[in-house]
């Protein structure tokens, strides 16, 4: 039994293969629907059974998707769609995987805030600045983090770059952001939070993207110091 379902693994990852190169190739397009699934596997020389699974799979990531009666087509192939999965992992991990993924958006978070330094505008800085606000008046955790969320995504959002967004997105999932709020309620540092913020904003705002650049890796830094209490490392990151 393991033989076999070893076997069908191998056929279905070659399946998943033979359709991803045909979308690299544009052979099919974003938007375009699939053959059925009995003349896709005819054509690529496999059981139907194993073209079934390799749907599937690509259905989970984002590749494919299907439409109630009118058959699979690729999708938009959008980073949106293609990274929508990543969030999960940062919603559900824990330890040391958290510390991790917490030091990735100290690699990219920065990097998003002197970026958009340079191209946000007044109308995006006003937005920042209503979400700051409306932060420092949330009287329970749930609200503060969906400005939390809102501040952030306007700062990736100005930086221009769909895939950075879209892994930015994923990391700064709403679950993940309410551990940390619950943790900071808990630990009484709501203030020295908002501090942070305000000094992104004043960056942006100057159009400082070095200035940013540093804000940035401050507030993060003070999350990546959260994650490693939360692993049980000191945060001082000698162990």
């Amino acid at each position: 039994m393991p033989d076999e379902t070893a076997a069908r693994t191998t056929v279905t990852e070659r399946a998943i293969e033979k359709i991803k190169a045909k979308i690299a190739s544009g052979e099919l397009e974003p938007g375009q629907r699939l053959p059925t699934e009995r003349d896709l596997a005819a054509e690529l020389g496999l059981s139907r059974s194993s073209m079934r699974e390799a749907i599937r799979a690509l259905t989970v990531m984002g590749v494919l998707e299907a439409r109630h009666g009118a058959g699979i087509y690729v999708t938009r192939l959008e980073p949106g769609d293609l990274l929508e999965t990543f969030g999960v992992v940062a919603e559900i991990s824990r330890g040391s995987t958290l510390l991790h993924l917490v030091q990735v958006r100290k690699i990219l978070e920065p990097a998003a805030a002197a970026a958009a330094a340079a191209r946000i505008d007044e109308a995006g800085l006003a937005r920042l600045r209503a979400e700051m606000n409306a932060m420092e008046r949330g009287t329970t955790a749930e609200e503060i983090v969906g400005h939390d969320l809102e501040f952030h995504r306007i700062i990736t959002e100005a930086a221009a770059n769909p895939v950075l967004a879209a892994i930015l997105g994923g990391l700064n999932s709403r679950t993940f952001r309410a551990r940390v709020w619950r943790g900071y309620r808990e630990e009484g540092v709501f203030p020295r939070t908002f501090t942070e913020h305000d000094q992104i904003y004043r960056a942006l705002a100057e159009r400082d993207p070095d200035g940013a650049r540093v804000a940035a890796a401050v507030h993060i830094g003070a999350v990546e110091d959260w994650a490693r209490r939360q692993a049980g490392e000191d945060p001082s990151g000698v162990e």
